[in-house]
């Protein structure tokens, strides 16, 4: 029940930033114009755009697939892809992205694939993904001035808010991993401390989690220096995933005729853009996003009507069209994917009953 109303409150807070997103970029907009411009592209165009999204969450399932079986685990393409998209739909309508891990982790478990190893591997997925933007936002930082100075002084200002709150974020998770001792003190402290002024209390064993949820850092430590190479390779496929989702915006582009900028910048400035907004609370960026792309993209698509139409697209492919799709693929994987763990469970306690029963006898 608490579930329910829970997914109800996020579906309602989604519709309503979706119904806000529209009215503030539209707002000032000749409508009609826009829908005309978007009628002008040719469906090639459309068609190239699905099919990079595709691909985009395809490549994270082959990193899922290379992962699981390094840790001695044999899982199907197809299966990866379902857990790609579950994961993907989660994220989209979650703050913070807080949703598609565990939702990953459930129906991973459902398939016989433990828990451990399950979160070890989507830890990595995550430690990678980051990884992958911190890098882009440093070099843009450092070799790309003569693009960030071109930008609107409030889009900068997200920049490096996000390249600051993406490297908080990664030394965190490398004190946990390289550090667990220091990093398990600094939590049990901090837990400590908030007992101690009334912000938490203590229930439901909650230190007791704490302490075992650290174990998994711990393990992700370990994994990492037993395989470097495997880490080096997933991370080089995150950084290709990454193109091809920034690789639409320049579909978009020259969908429209234009060719003044080159692939590179427009992939630049839309990187940007995801860097501005991966750490921001709200699902996919929502908003944030919209209102940094009709700031930054303005000079590129050289009128007020024409980013507006090429955002439409644009965010379409990127974001809506992605949570259609992965909608549709987690409704289905949760009617159809049956809870084989349950079945395992039932016969080892079958198993370890018969064994008691023999004993007692």
């Amino acid at each position: 029940m608490q579930q329910t109303r829970k997914n109800i409150l996020n579906a309602i807070f989604l519709i309503a930033l979706i119904g806000l997103t529209v009215w503030a970029v539209f707002r000032d907009q000749d409508l009609g114009q826009v829908i005309q411009l978007i009628s002008r592209v040719h469906p090639a165009y459309l068609v190239m755009g699905f099919c990079l999204v595709i691909v985009y969450v395809c490549s994270e399932s082959v990193i899922i697939k290379h992962l699981l079986h390094v840790v001695k685990i044999k899982a199907p393409l197809l299966n990866c892809i379902r857990y790609s998209f579950i994961g993907f739909f989660y994220s989209c309508v979650t703050p913070f992205a807080s949703g598609g891990q565990p939702m990953q982790i459930y129906y991973m478990r459902r398939q016989k694939i433990d828990v451990p190893s399950a979160t070890i591997v989507l830890m990595m997925v995550t430690i990678e993904y980051k990884a992958v933007l911190i890098i882009a936002g440093v070099a843009l930082a450092i070799f790309g001035q003569g693009i960030i100075q071109g930008l609107p002084d409030d889009a900068s200002l997200f920049l490096y808010l996000g390249i600051g709150l993406n490297l908080f974020f990664v030394f965190a998770i490398s004190l946990l991993i390289f550090m667990p001792d220091v990093a398990k003190t600094i939590v049990l402290w901090i837990y400590s401390f908030l007992k101690k002024i009334h912000l938490m209390k203590e229930k439901n064993n909650r230190a007791q989690r704490l302490e075992e949820s650290m174990e998994v850092y711990r393990n992700t430590s370990d994994f990492l220096k037993k395989n470097k190479m495997s880490i080096v390779l997933t991370t080089l496929i995150t950084f290709l995933q990454r193109f091809f989702l920034f690789l639409i915006t320049y579909v978009v582009y020259r969908s429209f005729g234009l060719r003044e900028y080159s692939m590179l910048h427009i992939v630049l400035l839309q990187t940007i853009i995801s860097i501005s907004v991966d750490m921001l609370p709200l699902p996919g960026g929502m908003g944030i996003s919209e209102f940094l792309y009709m700031r930054i993209f303005v000079p590129v698509f050289k009128s007020p009507a024409a980013v507006s139409a090429s955002m439409v697209i644009s965010r379409g492919f990127s974001y809506y069209a992605l949570v259609i799709v992965s909608g549709i693929v987690a409704f289905f994987s949760h009617i159809f994917i049956k809870d084989e763990s349950g079945k395992i469970r039932r016969a080892v306690r079958k198993k370890r009953g018969e064994k008691e029963h023999g004993a007692t006898t």
